[in-house]
């Protein structure tokens, strides 16, 4: 599906990879909530827009201090997580769309805030920051999560347990889907930066910025393994009928860095930056 500017949707992106998503990244810790809420004077009422949620981590940490809550993604396996998640944590009051965000504003209301965490890079961004800018209230507020989930940094101290072996992971995924990372149909040839410029040309003034500190967290084995499949560059339908054999071999190194199965990964700070319309 073409957007219009030229830009495809590619439906593979991450195919097999919701439910690994799920388990696989480190959820953003509650401090995060509470950062924004203190910080915007969330109170439960208003309507969040959640775009590229995924299977709704931030969207349902984000839910109980909103009156209504959509979280939109392209991707209809990651919404049936999401949907899995919201029952088992007891949420109503959010509903699922599956639309592209270059699809919006499509039927939807005006919203308070937007939020973009892990997506924003992969959208046609002048286009959709353009569209959520219209779509905001009087007062209303973007937000630009920037995390990284799937793996941790190198940490301050002394771990409790062995840090994931990420090179040998990396190393693995190379050799059996080749040197070139891959995405969908085709390949990454980078990650589009400036974000910043592509607001302000959107028509937004900011950011106002907070930090979440890092923290380390432990990790099993089948969610390091998860955090692996989870990635665009290692989805499982990358590896077609080879994947049980990639996931075998991808535990068997798993097991040998940490026989007890148990890892530590410190995790980085998560900025938040906050844009408002001029």
């Amino acid at each position: 599906m073409d957007d219009g500017a030229g830009r495809s949707w590619d439906p593979t992106l991450y195919a097999g990879s919701a439910a690994y998503y799920a388990t696989g990244r480190v959820g953003y810790p509650a401090e995060l909530a509470g950062a924004l809420a203190g910080a915007l004077g969330w109170d439960g009422t208003g309507r969040l827009l959640d775009v590229g949620c995924g299977p709704g981590s931030l969207t349902l940490l984000l839910a109980p201090w909103f009156a209504e809550t959509v979280g939109l993604d392209a991707d209809a396996d990651m919404l049936r997580e999401a949907e899995r998640a919201a029952a088992a944590a007891g949420v109503r009051a959010v509903r699922w769309r599956q639309l592209r965000a270059e699809e919006l504003p499509a039927d939807l209301p005006p919203v308070d805030v937007v939020t973009f965490a892990q997506s924003f890079h992969w959208l046609d961004r002048p286009r959709v920051a353009a569209t959520v800018r219209d779509m905001l209230t009087p007062g209303g507020v973007v937000v630009h999560v920037g995390a990284t989930t799937h793996e941790g940094i190198d940490p301050d101290g002394p771990l409790p347990w062995p840090r994931p072996p990420r090179a040998e992971i990396a190393q693995l995924v190379r050799r059996r889907l080749g040197p070139a990372r891959r995405a969908g149909q085709g390949v990454v040839t980078g990650t589009p930066g400036d974000e910043d410029a592509v607001y302000r040309a959107a028509g937004f003034t900011g950011p106002q910025r907070l930090e979440v500190p890092g923290r380390v967290v432990e990790r099993s084995l089948d969610e390091v393994a998860a955090s692996v499949h989870s990635l665009s560059s290692s989805a499982p339908h990358l590896f077609g009928d080879r994947f049980a054999e990639h996931d075998a071999e991808l535990r068997a190194l798993l097991a040998r860095a940490s026989p007890s199965g148990r890892f530590s990964e410190q995790m980085r700070s998560i900025s938040l930056r906050v844009w408002r319309p001029v």
